[in-house]
């Protein structure tokens, strides 16, 4: 079993400052072995009826246990899953907990109470850049065109039928059993339409008419696939000036490997790579820092920056996103710095190693590495 070193420590760290941690992700992302894995673990399959059984009187449960540390897997399966953690979050400190799910807490009704306050979120992407290392397998190639889901990443060849599978079981044991929407067929036909135009803006009523619903039912669907994360709504940043686009969002496939799958791109060439690296950076930068609060900009007459960094009190930071350096052009990035003239700029391409700089008249843009960028985000969300 791979230890996965990244998430290892981040449980170990917010176990420090809570007893009760949520981890989250889409199917298949690890967390049932990186739950396994954890050291002096007990885990618990809640899909199991002998173990649903047992924790049918939450107190009697917690009191068999003592102090140790303890794994409850999918535990949306319990009748009441927010009363045990409540209970232990409350009365049970020398008990560590970690639970997992497929969606955000609050997204489903089971969980009544959120137990804000109560415990740490841990979001379990698809593999992220130290996942690579710890595999053993550091190509990034490979990991934009198989995607970041382990099983589908190691696979020697490209499991294509594996993506319906995926979503097929998404749809029965996720959604159903969280949300118990209706139309299939709708539902996953907005999801193939979001993977197959990945990155681009959404409007609700363009998507209604392939998937015969309403526009409304469009919206709600995407706030469930947002939910269970496998749909990333990237909001527009504006301080609400009249050139700026303040409403359309930006929606983001969970994973390169499905947007590969649902665009029919079997070999990947090369203006494939830079679209899938634009993915690869939000992914990494979501998982590494654990937000969704990226943004990007664009103007009325069509200026773009790929992604807006802006956390409450801090200068929005610009990002551009390119396979290589040389593919940059800076016409963006001046229009957005005529409307925010204070704040950096950063170009992270596959090809820098090494931080430097240019200048586009009084323009500064830095071009850095994905982990150079990472750690300079990560050390300004702390």
């Amino acid at each position: 079993m791979v230890k996965r070193h990244f998430w290892v420590n981040l449980i170990e760290r917010h176990w420090r400052e809570r007893s009760v941690i949520w981890l989250s992700g889409v199917r298949r992302a690890g967390k049932t072995c990186l739950c396994q894995g954890l050291p002096a673990v007990e885990y618990f399959d809640c899909e199991l009826p002998r173990v649903r059984r047992m924790m049918e009187d939450p107190q009697g449960f917690l009191d068999s246990l003592g102090k140790r540390r303890i794994a409850l897997d999918e535990i949306h399966r319990l009748g009441n899953p927010a009363e045990l953690l409540k209970i232990a979050a409350d009365h049970y400190p020398d008990i560590h907990v970690i639970a997992t799910g497929s969606s955000t807490l609050g997204a489903s009704a089971k969980f009544r109470d959120t137990l804000t306050g109560r415990k740490r979120d841990i979001w379990l992407t698809p593999m992220c850049a130290a996942d690579l290392k710890d595999f053993g397998r550091p190509d990034i190639e490979r990991r934009l065109s198989h995607g970041g889901l382990p099983p589908f990443f190691l696979a020697d060849e490209l499991p294509e039928r594996d993506f319906q599978d995926w979503l097929d079981a998404y749809w029965a044991k996720d959604i159903q059993e969280l949300f118990r929407l209706e139309r299939r067929s709708a539902f996953q036909k907005l999801a193939e339409l979001l993977m197959a135009q990945s990155g681009g803006i959404f409007e609700a009523t363009k998507f209604a008419a392939p998937c015969e619903v309403s526009r409304a039912t469009v919206a709600n669907y995407l706030q469930v696939l947002e939910a269970t994360f496998v749909a990333h709504v990237i909001r527009p940043f504006s301080t609400h000036r009249p050139t700026e686009i303040v409403s359309a969002p930006r929606v983001y496939g969970f994973d390169t490997g499905f947007v590969c799958y649902f665009r029919g791109w079997r070999r990947l060439r090369p203006d494939d790579l830079g679209a899938l690296w634009e993915h690869y950076v939000v992914n990494e930068l979501m998982s590494a820092c654990q937000t969704r609060r990226l943004f990007y900009w664009r103007d009325k007459r069509g200026h773009e920056v790929d992604l807006v960094w802006s956390p409450r009190g801090n200068r929005p930071l610009a990002i551009e996103c390119k396979w290589s350096a040389d593919e940059f052009e800076p016409a963006g990035m001046l229009a957005f710095r005529g409307q925010h003239p204070e704040g950096e700029n950063a170009v992270v391409a596959r090809d820098v190693e090494r931080t430097f700089s240019r200048h586009y008249g009084e323009l500064k843009v830095d071009f850095v590495s994905l982990a150079s960028l990472t750690a300079w985000i990560c050390g300004k969300n702390r």
